[in-house]
């Protein structure tokens, strides 16, 4: 005898969730669903009461765990919201939910897929680091950024000296160091002459003083001036914001200690041999 094919109309998937929501995030309304009947998808703005209200609604139908997308950072502060009510939140990668042929994506649609895939516990939680872990991200990427944002305002101001055919990268390997800080600045200040400025680099360097002088014998541009005291104005500003930030990354971990007992958790910024940052109240 035959076997019977399972037509899709015939297919069942067993309720894992029962008392489940989806919602599609986005950056001006988020999409709700707790399931595909009406009245059981709203949508919600992104303001403070609004997410409130989403909560309170999902409370009084007696919502236990709730599914939502990964976009951007827009759900950082929902998913916040919806931990402090006491639901279970399924931060999903949003990948996994809307690759899927022969579905027609809208905001109202996509919050009912989520729903349905997390009610039948076809979707998988994102990793969520400790709020601990979270705090020093957040301080050691903005520190990145920094040390990113420094290095472009150095680009320039090496860009700016060879317009001028000032040739200090030439002679000096990094030009915001001791002898490199010592000639822009004096540079900056009004001096011209090869020789004088040629007399601030440090004796240990490799180049002599009448290769320094050369280097330093250029051809002056106000124009170019101007734009390397702005970048060298920058450069300064973010060495003095990444110091602020070492001493709060420190500040942070040390009251961790203090609160956990943990020991020997200190943050000491590793620091090369021409590391040259401003301190924070430098001119």
């Amino acid at each position: 005898m035959a076997k019977q094919k399972t037509t899709p109309a015939q297919m069942e998937f067993s309720l894992v969730n029962e008392h489940a929501a989806g919602i599609d995030v986005g950056s001006r309304t988020h999409w709700v669903s707790i399931g595909t009947l009406e009245g059981q998808t709203r949508e919600y703005g992104v303001f403070t009461d609004d997410l409130h209200a989403m909560c309170q609604w999902l409370k009084s139908e007696g919502i236990r765990t709730v599914a939502l997308e990964s976009t951007g950072f827009y759900w950082k502060q929902l998913f916040l919201m919806l931990q402090s009510y006491g639901m279970e939140v399924c931060l999903v990668n949003a990948s996994y939910t809307k690759n899927v042929r022969g579905r027609k994506p809208s905001d109202l649609a996509d919050s009912q897929w989520i729903w349905k895939l997390h009610s039948v516990g076809l979707l998988t939680a994102s990793f969520q680091p400790s709020f601990f872990t979270e705090e020093l991200r957040t301080y050691t990427r903005h520190r990145k950024r920094l040390i990113e944002d420094a290095s472009r305002c150095t680009n320039k101001i090496q860009k700016c000296l060879i317009m001028m055919n000032i040739q200090l990268p030439i002679v000096i390997s990094d030009v915001t160091g001791k002898s490199g800080t010592a000639i822009i600045e004096a540079i900056l200040s009004g001096e011209r002459d090869g020789k004088k400025l040629a007399a601030l680099a440090n004796g240990r360097l490799r180049a002599d003083k009448k290769t320094l002088a050369r280097a330093l014998t250029g051809i002056w541009q106000e124009s170019q001036l101007f734009e390397l005291e702005q970048h060298w104005q920058s450069y300064q500003h973010y060495q003095r914001q990444l110091a602020q930030c070492d001493q709060r990354i420190d500040a942070f971990l040390r009251n961790h200690v203090e609160s956990t007992g943990q020991a020997e958790l200190v943050y000491e910024p590793q620091k090369k041999s021409g590391d040259r940052r401003i301190p924070p109240h430098s001119k």
